[in-house]
């Protein structure tokens, strides 16, 4: 089915066995350009459904919220630095001051430092990641998107915004810009966030988004140049309806911004996904091994999809193994690290889940 109309909760877990995309993205002719350089699907795309933070104002959108209801969600591991100014934030604005979110919740993915107790001084509801569903442990996963997947089996908001909690000189804006396009359009399923990335100590401004411009964007453009209008594909802050979350599954590491933005593409159709500038996102910085680790399960989750859709004939298996280098006092001693990716299915095909709503 196309966009999100009949994304009911109970056709979900009635439809979905295992994932099959309902809507199959077209070939595109990659000649067929605009004026801009990009696709004119992508071209109108972008004046359609990009629009700004300062668009969506808390009271104006507290008229539009009507009956729906909306959870703010923040997977954690060892940012006690910055998670409790966060989750003030959100209360102090969009609790208490316009009651335009109705659940706060931090999913602290086994931290070592005072991230849960900061979070709950703070007054967010936390988990603790092992402790969902935890027949599901065998085996157990790492990860980003394991935290995110599990969060839709604790919280119960129609509306699901999820922000990461590293986040410096963080505004209120970022969530009440997200959910704008969701209140205020039936037509809008999920919602990413674009902005300004600034690296400490570079001139450009952008400087941030290194795995994105080098990995990201190179892979989507060549093979899904539908999505090329996204600004920052990678953004770890986005939105959507529980009943789309819930159809979709979840790649467990850092491919999950990648996954979820191609399977809903498939899913939903281009028209059905927007972005909004949020405008400046500090956070704090990985280094360079790291992100080589993090592009690696990049690569892999695209691969899956590649061969998912039939975009690929593999004559081999990707090998999860990336070598790297450090220079020691012998020379340079190599390095390896497991970049392979797991899924978790669409949480509506979990009993566990779906027993909620009957």
């Amino acid at each position: 089915m196309h966009g999100v109309a009949g994304c009911s909760r109970r056709e979900g877990i009635a439809l979905i066995a295992s994932f099959r995309p309902p809507h199959k993205v077209m070939p595109v002719n990659v000649a067929d350009r605009g004026r801009a350089g990009v696709l004119p699907e992508v071209e109108a795309w972008l004046s359609r459904r990009t629009s700004s933070a300062a668009d969506w104002p808390a009271r104006a959108l507290l008229s539009a919220k009507g009956r729906a209801t909306v959870s703010v969600v923040l997977p954690a591991r060892n940012e006690e630095e910055t998670v409790g100014e966060i989750v003030s934030a959100v209360r102090r604005d969009l609790v208490e001051a316009v009651p335009l979110v109705d659940e706060l919740v931090v999913i602290d993915s086994r931290s070592s430092d005072g991230t849960a107790e900061q979070a709950l001084r703070a007054g967010a509801k936390v988990f603790a990641q092992d402790e969902i569903l935890p027949e599901l442990h065998d085996p157990r996963y790492d990860g980003k998107g394991e935290a995110l997947w599990k969060s839709l089996a604790v919280t119960t908001g129609d509306l699901v915004v999820f922000v990461d909690a590293d986040l410096r000189e963080f505004r209120t804006s970022f969530v009440t810009g997200l959910l704008g396009p969701l209140l205020t359009d039936p037509a809008v399923g999920y919602v990413k966030a674009c902005y300004d990335r600034p690296l400490l100590g570079a001139r450009e401004p952008n400087a941030g988004g290194r795995v994105t411009e080098l990995v990201a964007r190179p892979l989507l453009n060549l093979h899904w140049p539908l999505l090329a209008g996204f600004v920052q594909p990678l953004a770890g802050e986005y939105a959507g309806r529980r009943a789309v979350l819930e159809r979709v599954p979840f790649v467990t590491g850092y491919g999950v911004e990648l996954g979820l933005l191609i399977d809903l593409l498939d899913m939903l159709g281009l028209d059905a996904l927007a972005q909004v500038d949020l405008g400046r996102r500090v956070h704090s910085h990985q280094s360079t091994e790291a992100l080589g680790g993090m592009a690696g399960q990049i690569m892999h989750t695209a691969w899956a999809r590649l061969e998912r859709q039939d975009k690929i004939v593999p004559l081999h298996e990707p090998s999860t193994r990336l070598v790297q280098f450090e220079r020691g006092p012998a020379g340079h001693r190599p390095l390896t690290r497991d970049v392979g990716v797991a899924e978790r299915p669409p949480m509506a095909t979990v009993p566990q889940y779906a027993s909620r709503l009957r």
